[in-house]
């Protein structure tokens, strides 16, 4: 792996899947070089059978899309493959991306089927960006969705995200961490990620820290002594009952208190936490310290966080590591990236339709945007419409929502807003777009999941949230439809 000669970045430019460089080629091969085509990315199943889906990446895709060009070792790879033919391989060394990028912003909640990412440029340049448009956006808006699920089921309380030991690779790690904070995480543990997105940094103490010393009692003593201000107790490395609460009372009275401070928190790692938490809170209260927090974690998500509440735990924080930066539960974002349409040298737009004997992997056709509905009343979205490019929403009047597949499913709407969702990113390969703080992302999407309604928010059979297409563009399609079928 190479790195950028300005500043000695890694160059991700070969970062993609080997059959769109053979792709790019034949398309040069064949002279369309300069044919202009539309790619969408979408996905179709929203990750732990939700509700919905958070959108991540697009600053990292903007960084990558930014920094897109080959050198030498690139060249020297390419040439020895013996794949390719010389123009294409000057073409490449050449290279300067031209594309127009649009993306729904990061921190939006996201559904199945409508464009997330749009790209319209020369064939080759699009088709070369689809792996990291996919592994960008795929990864960190399935852990930023996994982060949010856990974020709600912790209920305001605080979730600080310590997967890094367990995450699939350093990249991931830090990816990661962003992706949890913009789904709603409060801190990191990663303190790379810290350091490079200003992500506030969180931490306490591991078992080898008590275990060093002769006796627990001591290990406390001498963290509360350098740590006084921030201290937090592990307090399950022996016993939580017997010793860990009662050492760590002990330490905050002879170490912590005389010095005029309050002690943080004592932290459960194992153990029936629900159980655990009770007695902790009870013993804490009686010691005189009802705000010192008790933190838990070990191997926690969102339905064993749900139902330790449920129980009646007396929690005030939780540390979530591998279930979130995996999203063990599921962990795949199954995002794809599918060619919509081809311009015709005129600026007209040609749709193009994929068919699959797997109806749910069919495809929409056409340059589209996408519409979020919201009640002027309420405030909450209504459903989302897919629409193409060229038409307008007239929000003066009603508007009929329909399902794309059950057509007589209908709703008439009226007093509403209709918002655009994918904005300009790109134009001619300039940015045209002002990355957001990361602290905006979050707040962003923070407003955006509250926006819908409760039933869609569910862990167990969300309400579906409706995302139809105009009549315009369902027209398109099911034209296209015929008409295959008639040629077949």
């Amino acid at each position: 792996m190479t790195r950028n000669e300005k500043d000695g970045s890694l160059n991700l430019s070969m970062l993609m899947d080997f059959y769109e460089f053979t792709m790019a080629n034949g398309y040069f091969s064949k002279g369309y070089k300069e044919r202009v085509a539309y790619f969408d990315m979408f996905f179709r199943r929203v990750p732990d059978n939700g509700g919905y889906a958070i959108m991540a990446g697009v600053e990292q895709l903007v960084e990558y899309l930014e920094g897109l060009a080959f050198d030498e070792s690139d060249l020297e790879y390419l040439r020895g493959a013996g794949l390719f033919c010389g123009g294409f391989l000057d073409y490449i060394r050449n290279f300067k991306f031209e594309c127009d990028v649009w993306a729904i912003p990061e921190g939006t909640p996201i559904f199945p089927n409508e464009p997330v990412v749009k790209v319209r440029g020369p064939i080759i340049q699009a088709q070369l960006i689809e792996t990291m448009i996919l592994l960008t956006i795929n990864h960190q808006s399935l852990i930023a969705t996994k982060a949010n699920r856990i974020c709600r089921a912790a209920a305001g309380r605080p979730v600080s995200e310590f997967g890094s030991r367990r995450a699939h690779g350093g990249h991931a790690a830090l990816m990661g961490a962003r992706a949890a904070y913009i789904g709603g995480c409060s801190s990191t543990a990663c303190t790379m990620a810290s350091r490079d997105y200003g992500i506030p940094a969180a931490g306490t103490m591991a078992h080898s820290w008590v275990q060093m010393f002769d006796t627990e009692l001591e290990a406390f003593m001498a963290y509360a002594d350098i740590y006084p201000e921030n201290c937090t107790f592990l307090v399950d490395t022996y016993n939580v009952v017997k010793s860990g609460v009662p050492n760590a009372i002990k330490a905050m009275n002879e170490v912590i208190a005389p010095r005029g401070f309050r002690p943080k928190a004592i932290r459960i790692d194992s153990g029936d936490i629900t159980y655990l938490s009770k007695v902790a809170r009870r013993m804490l209260d009686e010691a005189g310290y009802p705000d010192c927090k008790i933190l838990a974690s070990n191997s926690l998500d969102e339905y064993i966080i749900r139902d330790i509440l449920t129980q009646g735990a007396r929690l005030d924080a939780f540390g979530v590591g591998e279930k979130l930066i995996t999203s063990k539960s599921e962990p795949i974002f199954g995002g794809v990236y599918k060619l919509s349409g081809i311009e015709d040298g005129r600026g007209n737009v040609i749709p193009k339709l994929k068919i699959s004997e797997n109806v749910e992997k069919l495809t929409i056709p056409g340059n589209k945007q996408v519409y979020r509905f919201y009640s002027n009343k309420s405030g909450k979205a209504i459903a989302d419409v897919i629409a193409l490019n060229s038409e307008t929403i007239d929000e003066g009047a009603p508007y009929t929502l329909f399902d794309p597949e059950h057509t007589w499913k209908r709703k008439r709407v009226a007093d509403f807003s209709a918002k655009p969702l994918l904005v300009p990113i790109f134009k001619k390969g300039k940015r045209v777009f002002e990355l957001p703080s990361l602290d905006s992302i979050r707040g962003f999407c923070a407003l955006q999941v509250d926006a819908l309604w409760e039933e869609t928010l569910r862990f167990e059979n969300p309400q579906k949230y409706y995302v139809d297409l105009s009549q315009e563009l369902w027209d398109l399609k099911y034209n296209l439809l015929r008409e295959i079928a008639e040629r077949q």
